[in-house]
């Protein structure tokens, strides 16, 4: 460090130096230019190298402001830091409110997302709600009354919508704070309680009633296309239509009867084995000779190696004249086997690909009751089919 010199610069001095280089000690240094102009410079070590570092015109930077700021950077140099970087991290413009959004979107959302479509929702539902009112403001300066302005106008006209809203200002905001962008709490914590009550109530799939499942069946059986098989295998292995989209040939054991549907692909996570009935293997080989290779989809759409759309099969249904959903049939699957059947909880859970919510039962669960189910399995496509009680 270079030595003290035994008279240090004043502010006086500062002002009326003449051009050339004025030390004031501690390798700070006051630098005039024939012009006049005068700014601040350390010279310091950094990482074992001499480095001259710009502190800013005397104009604007006072003598004791420049001496703290150098006092400041030569401790960050003697612990190894960038005292360059250092003096910059208040330099960098702030990071906007929609920036962090997307970003949040892209580094989060998108690389965990099973679904492209729910993960183009996820940022969709903050552009039309958000970005409008708070989507131009830094993080750093919104508080929780801005929150409110984008939360309000939704917030019992839309109250779903507004929900998941919240959720995902949430985490946003979670990931400002961690990244450093915001030094305050996040806005969304405590927010319900300037919201008023939503009044809550349970919404259900458009389900068909069970009973009346045997007499449709003729005409699911009847209609041609690969949006109709995929229905139909659909009802029958109680499945997510999702799960039956996105099912290829190497995941069926034709022999075993079994349909192997990997974690990836589950809602859960986790694989799961579906027992399949004869019925739902013979709507397998009707359509085995469209099959281009083991990995190729089962049930393929009219695009090269896309799968159908979701709104194929419900497509099916609206040509039928039949105002339910395609999950709705995991509900008459599910009601049928409460009313019709004396099956155990855990048997009809396990055939739905519920995850176990208790804890306990879920780390003693050691099977999936797969024999247990091919029995229910076969039951219900003898029933739907036609060809039992």
């Amino acid at each position: 460090m270079p030595p003290v010199p035994k008279k240090r610069l004043t502010a006086v001095e500062v002002a009326k130096k003449p051009p050339g280089r004025h030390a004031d000690g501690g390798g700070l240094y006051l630098f005039v230019e024939p012009t006049g102009s005068r700014r601040w410079l350390l010279r310091t070590v950094v990482h074992g190298r001499r480095r001259d570092i710009g502190l800013g015109g005397a104009d604007l930077v006072s003598l004791a402001e420049a001496r703290a700021l150098a006092h400041e950077l030569r401790a960050v140099a003697r612990a190894g830091g960038d005292p360059i970087a250092h003096r910059d991290r208040d330099k960098r413009a702030p990071l906007i409110f929609a920036e962090a959004a997307r970003t949040v979107h892209r580094e989060q959302i998108v690389p965990a997302s099973k679904n492209a479509k729910a993960a183009a929702q996820w940022l969709r539902t903050i552009e039309v709600y958000a970005f409008p009112k708070i989507g131009r403001q830094p993080v750093h300066a919104l508080a929780q009354a801005d929150v409110l302005r984008v939360l309000q106008p939704i917030w019992l006209e839309k109250p779903e919508t507004a929900r998941r809203l919240r959720q995902r200002l949430r985490l946003i905001f979670d990931w400002t704070v961690a990244a450093g962008h915001r030094e305050a709490a996040n806005p969304c914590a405590g927010i319900e309680a300037a919201l008023p009550r939503q009044k809550t109530r349970a919404r259900h799939f458009a389900a068909l009633p069970w009973a009346d499942l045997p007499a449709l069946w003729p005409r699911l059986a009847a209609a041609p296309g690969m949006g109709a098989a995929a229905l139909r295998f659909t009802i029958l292995t109680a499945a997510r239509s999702g799960e039956v989209r996105g099912a290829t040939w190497a995941e069926i054991d034709e022999e075993a009867a079994v349909w192997t549907v990997p974690g990836e692909r589950m809602k859960a996570g986790r694989e799961h084995r579906v027992p399949l009935a004869p019925a739902a293997l013979a709507e397998l080989s009707a359509v085995r000779p469209l099959a281009r290779g083991d990995e190729s989809l089962i049930f393929p759409s009219t695009k090269p190696g896309r799968p159908l759309s979701d709104m194929t099969l419900a497509a099916v249904l609206k040509r039928l004249s039949v105002p339910v959903t395609v999950h709705g049939f995991r509900s008459s699957f599910r009601d049928w086997a409460e009313e019709a059947t004396d099956t155990p909880h855990a048997v009809k859970e396990a055939a739905l690909a519920h995850a176990v919510r208790d804890r306990v039962e879920a780390a003693y669960r050691r099977t999936d009751l797969f024999e247990k189910r091919r029995g229910l399995m076969q039951a219900w496509a003898d029933f739907v089919t036609g060809g039992g009680a």
